[in-house]
């Protein structure tokens, strides 16, 4: 038996292929046999990733073909497939070799027929009519004269010509025009971005706010129109703050702008008219209202002059009116001479009566009788004067009666806490005088015993038993080898320092101990621990 199989002989004239050669050789097949197809068929399960890439099914009773359209393809689409309808596709075939399959590029989708379209704007219009935006409560009037119109159409149409001359025939007005496409695929992202913007316009800006809208476009077949039915284009006007006139098409066309907008009119022209008034009407109406209102003042004056004659008829005569008062007056002026000379004697009899009453004789006698009950007014004022001092200083010897032995009291009281004050105050002197002298004393106490513990704690009271200090350039020696790595050594003992070393010594210090610069020391070193011994 073989370890090794051998290769065997090739089976009869069969060439080998790889995968991919195979692959590539049905993807060449395919494309060059179906380089450019048309199928008509249901769309079935759509995606759109993020990519912008459009992945459907083509399918019918017994089929399936997967589908795709590409980013600019799908921009281009006059129609967006949507599950459910009934389409053309037309692109060419081509295979998938990493998942082993084939299927149809997509570069254009077109109703199979107008009654697909009718199917798929039926189910378009109930959709959008089940969320109110066909709602007529939601519909705002018409203004009665707009200042400014602003119109969204086409700028080189007919349409914007009849709309600009109707305007200029019946009533000149501002006009605004947002220029969009009316066909095709770019048709409802710029009729809904025109929308959005007209109402984006803020008020008392460089550019007028439109009052109205004019959304107009010429007749057309349903696929011309289509832009229009759009959902983009539905919501964009149902969102509308400024009221909207839907101009599109003829009378018999029909799209969903027409239900979303607050009034449609059959043709752009209609629209126009609907916009504005006619101006000449308009001024025959103010002239003919001018004539009626002085019509009617001349009337209502006339009327009222004619019921002010009657109401004057019925008054009666000045003279009747005057004639009464001044007979009276008259009378009363008569009477008025007589009437005083008689209040004159009256008052002068009554002068005279008085004065007789009034002789120097009662006066005199008036005056003494006044005198005499002076007198006796007085003696009886002098008399109650008297008894009521008497009332008087009786009830004060009552009273001091009373006060004389509580006034000793708070004396006798006063005195005894004035002495109790006296002795307190002198008790608290002698303290004040002592107090000095012993807290000094304690301070002094403290204090020596504060240098006590210094002394004990410092390394002097440890020379002072024996030990000594080993330095050596200024720093302190703490083992035996740098003892005898140093040239020269310092050591302190308790009365003074002497230095060893070649051809040095230095007597002790009669100052008592030399205190030289130190290196400075860790925390773990404490306070100068050198080598004593």
């Amino acid at each position: 038996m073989d370890l090794f199989e051998d290769p065997q002989p090739q089976q009869g004239n069969q060439p080998e292929y790889t995968v991919s050669e195979l692959s590539g050789a049905v993807k060449r097949m395919i494309e060059g046999e179906f380089g450019l197809v048309r199928v008509r068929g249901e769309i079935g399960r759509v995606s759109r990733p993020s990519s912008g890439h459009m992945y459907f099914d083509l399918k019918d009773d017994r089929s399936v073909i997967a589908a795709v359209s590409w980013k600019g393809q799908v921009a281009r689409m006059q129609v967006r497939p949507e599950e459910g309808m009934e389409v053309v596709a037309t692109g060419r075939m081509t295979t998938f070799p990493g998942q082993s399959k084939y299927q149809l590029i997509v570069e254009d989708v077109a109703p199979a027929g107008a009654g697909a379209l009718m199917a798929m704007l039926e189910k378009r219009r109930a959709a959008l009519q089940a969320e109110g935006l066909f709602d007529p409560a939601r519909k705002k009037p018409i203004p009665y004269l707009s200042g400014v119109i602003g119109v969204v159409t086409s700028p080189s149409g007919a349409v914007i010509r009849d709309i600009l001359h109707r305007l200029r025939d019946r009533f000149p007005r501002h006009v605004l025009i947002w220029p969009v496409a009316v066909q095709g695929e770019k048709c409802a992202a710029e009729v809904a971005a025109a929308i959005r913007g007209f109402n984006a316009i803020e008020p008392g800006g460089p550019v007028p706010r439109p009052d109205l809208l004019i959304v107009a476009r010429g007749g057309g077949s349903l696929e011309d129109l289509w832009g229009f039915n759009e959902e983009i284009v539905v919501r964009a006007a149902a969102a509308s703050r400024i009221p909207l006139i839907s101009a599109v098409g003829h009378e018999t066309d029909t799209t969903l702008i027409d239900f979303a907008s607050d009034r449609r009119a059959p043709t752009p022209t209609a629209a126009a008219e609907m916009a504005v008034p006619v101006r000449l009407d308009l001024l025959a109406a103010v002239d003919g209202f001018g004539a009626r209102l002085s019509r009617a003042m001349a009337q209502e004056a006339e009327r009222r002059r004619v019921r002010l004659s009657d109401l004057g008829r019925a008054l009666p005569r000045l003279d009747m009116l005057l004639g009464g008062p001044g007979q009276r007056f008259d009378a009363v002026v008569q009477r008025l001479g007589g009437a005083l000379g008689l209040m004159v004697t009256r008052k002068r009899g009554a002068y005279e009566a008085r004065a007789g009453r009034l002789r120097p004789e009662a006066l005199r006698a008036l005056i003494a009788g006044r005198a005499e009950r002076l007198q006796v007014l007085t003696a009886r004022a002098d008399t109650a004067m008297e008894r009521r001092q008497e009332r008087s200083h009786a009830g004060l010897d009552k009273w001091a009666s009373r006060l004389a032995p509580a006034l000793a009291r708070l004396l006798s009281g006063a005195k005894t806490q004035i002495a109790r004050d006296r002795d307190r105050l002198g008790v608290l002197a002698s303290r004040l005088e002592t107090a000095p002298a012993q807290r000094l004393a304690r301070a002094t106490e403290r204090l020596d015993g504060l240098e006590r513990m210094r002394k004990t704690l410092g390394y002097q009271a440890t020379l002072a038993r024996g030990y000594a200090v080993v330095r050596a350039g200024g720093a302190v020696i703490t083992s035996a080898e740098l003892a005898r790595e140093a040239a020269a050594l310092e050591i302190e003992f308790r009365d003074g320092r002497v230095t060893t070393g070649p051809g040095t010594s230095v007597a002790p210090s009669a100052e008592g101990p030399l205190r030289t610069p130190r290196k400075p020391r860790s925390r773990e070193e404490g306070p100068d621990q050198g080598s004593l011994f």
